[in-house]
């Protein structure tokens, strides 16, 4: 019935699905295997995509060739660009979507890609051979072979949903748990651990009053996550609300808390830190009198709304009496409650940067499996573990992104060098060179890289060569033309800046801080013919690297003297416990981990600087 397949992709979640297209688009034949062919794609918390340092990932992924980007501008309701009154670095796009639109066109889209095949069935084994994965088994005794195989299972291994003291399988609500895979895999030497996240529960849109909440419109010149002229920006938006908590919810949530799930003892995974449970929030924020509450509508064409900020596993008739408490709920008609959900994973040490698994040839991990929380964390895995795996099986070197190249590169290397025992989420404030990893630049960083493997298309490729000539030209005209103080005053004292007393170079005037590269290009002449023929991204991205000139520079003498010990290998037979001049704990983590480089030895946890510096006098030896 099945013929044998290049790359096995299980679990068709934002991992699994970025994953089976990377793989299918680089020319591998793929099998997608999912337990239900409707739900690809499932938004299964939030709808939304992006946000604080997700953004960025987002534009990394579509700068690689990835098809989030192009999903999220295709159903996007609402647009807001994040963290405007700060510095570029932070900028980060965010996107409302269609919960339904968003799952139809990843569906559309993976249909649409050559080389995609799909199987609707669990897989409860993988069939191993000399320790190297040759396929896997499903429920229905289907015995699929393969060259490879990339797990993206999500929430599925052995979940359990917990609300109060009700608890019961399943990956999410109303979709059975996984079992068998957890079992094999320990028995094949791996590690595993248990997770939770949890979620709020939705409600009626028509039974709120909203003119009890603050309005939350999008931004009014909306932007997009593609670089790619395949989308264009939301025309037409639908408005969030914002409303708090009191002290009487609290007071209510508080009755709930000798059934609550986690704080019986019920469930053992630990919760994502940046993403508490409501009942985690008024226990470890007990001085706060509110919580803000967002309030999301799932779509165009739905009255769903998804209570953001009210994530709970609380008992069902606790969580309806309190949210009835919150300004605008008082009439809420509740469609189904919030729950937690238990799952097994896999502490991430054990792959290799490449997201292939130490113990198993040819066999990769993404996402929550891999102890990460979030779409766009899951998402961009799955895409750097479907290029993997295509370029495994065809004897090709891996493709790996440092933490100086793309936010992907710091999230994987966190993970495999430095582990977590929680849901990992990304910040920017994980990343070193973040003023280098903007949500503006992904393009330039990350296309010519992902062309040079076969993936970013030549019209992607042609497009970052353009946006790199225009913007050097820019910045070479504004370093050698000056303005004049007859021309320049008048603006400069309309934006609440000191006039010139002589000319001026255009690159001085951007430097102030009340300037900006747009405003020059609408209201001098000297600038504005640059608007005819160069694009919004363009100048933005000119005035970021003329006005943080002096910043780069330090960055990218960082990134070098970093880069110095990236390229100090390290054997691959190496015995760290011979380097007896550092402690037992630092060898016995160096031998678990067998970095490949200085660089990645000195981010292992628990690794200090003299260690790394006794290792390369001894390596030097």
């Amino acid at each position: 019935m099945f013929n044998e397949y290049d790359v096995i992709v299980v679990g068709a979640g934002h991992a699994g699905c970025e994953a089976a297209a990377a793989a299918a688009n680089l020319g591998s034949k793929v099998l997608l295997i999912t337990m239900d062919m409707n739900k690809i794609a499932q938004m299964s918390c939030n709808p939304a995509m992006g946000g604080i340092a997700k953004g960025q990932i987002v534009r990394e992924i579509d700068a690689i060739g990835g098809y989030s980007g192009i999903i999220s501008d295709l159903s996007t309701i609402q647009f807001r660009m994040l963290n405007r009154s700060k510095g570029p670095a932070m900028w980060s796009p965010r996107t409302q979507n269609d919960r339904m639109l968003f799952s139809m066109y990843w569906r559309e889209h993976l249909e649409n890609t050559p080389n995609v095949d799909f199987w609707q069935d669990m897989v409860v084994s993988l069939l191993i051979e000399n320790k190297k994965v040759c396929g896997v088994r499903t429920g229905m005794g289907q015995e699929i072979r393969s060259k490879s195989v990339v797990l993206t299972n999500g929430t599925f291994l052995n979940g359990i949903i917990h609300i109060g003291q009700k608890q019961f399988g399943g990956g999410r609500i109303g979709e059975k748990a996984a079992s068998g895979l957890t079992e094999q895999l320990i028995q094949l030497g791996m590690e595993s651990g248990r997770m939770k996240t949890g979620t709020p529960p939705r409600v009626d849109g028509r039974s709120l009053d909203y003119t009890k909440m603050e309005v939350q419109e999008g931004d009014q010149e909306p932007e997009k996550f593609s670089y790619s002229n395949k989308t264009t920006p939301v025309k037409n938006q639908r408005p969030c609300w914002i409303t708090y908590t009191n002290t009487n919810v609290h007071e209510v949530l508080k009755t709930g808390f000798d059934d609550s799930p986690m704080y019986a003892g019920r469930i053992q995974g630990l919760g994502p830190r940046y993403c508490p449970s409501i009942e985690d929030k008024i226990n470890r924020f007990a001085e706060r009198d509110r919580h803000q509450i967002f309030v999301e509508p799932e779509g165009w064409n739905t009255v769903e709304i998804y209570v953001n900020g009210f994530s709970t596993s609380l008992p069902d008739h606790v969580q309806f009496k309190a949210l009835r408490l919150i300004p605008g709920f008082e009439n809420a008609k509740i469609f189904r409650p919030g729950y937690a959900i238990e799952y097994d994973y896999f502490p991430p040490t054990q792959l290799s940067l490449s997201l292939e698994t130490k113990n198993i040839d040819n066999l990769f991990f993404a996402g929550q499996i891999n102890g990460t929380t979030g779409y766009e964390e899951a998402a961009c895995q799955g895409l750097m573990a479907g290029i993997n795996a295509h370029l495994k099986i065809n004897e090709r070197e891996p493709f790996i992104l440092s933490r100086s190249e793309a936010y992907i590169g710091v999230l994987i290397d966190d993970l495999v060098n430095k582990g977590t025992d929680e849901p990992y989420r990304m910040f920017t404030s994980r990343a070193e060179y973040r003023l280098m990893l903007r949500q503006d630049n992904g393009d330039i960083r990350l296309t010519e890289k992902s062309h040079d493997i076969g993936l970013a298309s030549v019209e992607s490729l042609k497009a970052v060569h353009v946006k790199i000539e225009q913007t050097e030209s820019l910045v070479k005209y504004f370093n050698k033309t000056s303005i004049t103080p007859s021309e320049a005053n008048p603006f400069l004292v309309n934006h609440e800046t000191n006039p010139i007393p002589q000319n001026y170079k255009l690159f001085q005037i951007l430097s102030r801080p009340q300037i900006s590269l747009l405003d020059m290009a609408k209201e001098l002449d000297i600038v504005s013919k640059f608007t005819e023929t160069y694009t919004k991204e363009t100048l933005l991205q000119a005035e970021v690297l003329m006005k943080y000139d002096g910043y780069l520079e330090k960055e990218k003498l960082l990134v070098e003297k970093m880069n110095r010990l990236e390229d100090f290998a390290i054997p691959l037979d190496f015995d760290f416990l011979t380097v007896k001049s550092i402690s037992l704990e630092a060898r016995e983590k160096l031998q678990k981990q067998k970095p490949k480089t200085l660089g990645q030895a000195s981010r292992i946890s628990g690794i200090s600087p003299s260690d790394v510096s006794i290792l390369m006098v001894h390596l030097g030896r």
